[in-house]
């Protein structure tokens, strides 16, 4: 089975998730074959949040109980290295970059030794956008966080679909998805995108210019309301787009 086609199996269990548990629960079940086995996705307090409404944030959670309450107690979410990399990143990445590209001061170095105590020494992280135009953040941490380059597209790709689901299953109760129209290249490039294909040799396949590829997808993602191409191939998978 292609890399592919087993990320639309892991996305076809998560589609008849019907509840924010059953989402989580599945969803780590895919990625603890990959060692990451913790789950943490909600949106950012702002800073000075009383430390009692910052778990009011949290959309999904399986981390380690204790762990969650020190970084609630602590205020970690102001030092956490990987949530700053995240606001400045719009894509996916694994926590040892964020320790390489930013500054570790006395309090981020605490956030990330503390985090070790827990069996939570790696892990994947990116931002997604909600329907009401907030970011949440995402992020699957583990002891033992090994992945090949297909392997981190799966992850992130089949991760960017469930939290997608669990914001569906949490504001979507009793609603119809809004139709959005896609024109024939715009699904194209979609479809290539999805199987990791860059702007490049998307233009090469059409037999179009890379900025014209390029553009295509720009305006896929902005009519999905993605924050990057990830987060738009899963909105399109949901909307029976890619198949």
């Amino acid at each position: 089975m292609g890399h592919f086609d087993r990320t639309l199996e892991y996305i076809d269990q998560l589609q008849h998730a019907n509840t924010a548990a059953a989402v989580c629960e599945r969803l780590l079940g895919v990625t603890s074959d990959f060692g990451l086995t913790a789950l943490m996705a909600g949106t950012v307090p702002q800073p000075g949040t009383p430390r009692g409404q910052q778990k009011d944030h949290v959309l999904l959670c399986d981390w380690p109980g204790e762990w969650l309450e020190r970084y609630v107690a602590r205020n970690y979410v102001d030092h956490d290295p990987v949530v700053s990399h995240m606001k400045q990143l719009q894509a996916p990445f694994q926590w040892r970059e964020a320790s390489e590209s930013i500054r570790i001061d006395k309090s981020s170095g605490e956030v990330m030794g503390d985090a070790r105590e827990f069996k939570l020494r790696d892990g994947l992280a990116f931002p997604l956008i909600t329907l009401d135009g907030l970011i949440v953040m995402v992020s699957l941490g583990g002891e033992a966080v090994e992945l090949s380059e297909a392997e981190f597209g799966i992850v992130s790709l089949v991760s960017t679909y469930a939290i997608g689901r669990a914001m569906q299953i949490h504001t979507m109760a009793g609603k119809t998805i809004d139709h959005i129209e896609l024109t024939p290249r715009e699904r194209e490039c979609l479809q290539w995108a999805a199987v990791g294909k860059s702007e490049w040799e998307i233009s090469q396949i059409l037999g179009i210019s890379e900025h014209t590829s390029e553009k295509h997808l720009l305006n896929a993602k902005s009519k999905l309301g993605a924050v990057n191409r990830v987060q738009a191939v899963a909105e399109a998978i949901r909307r029976g787009y890619i198949s």
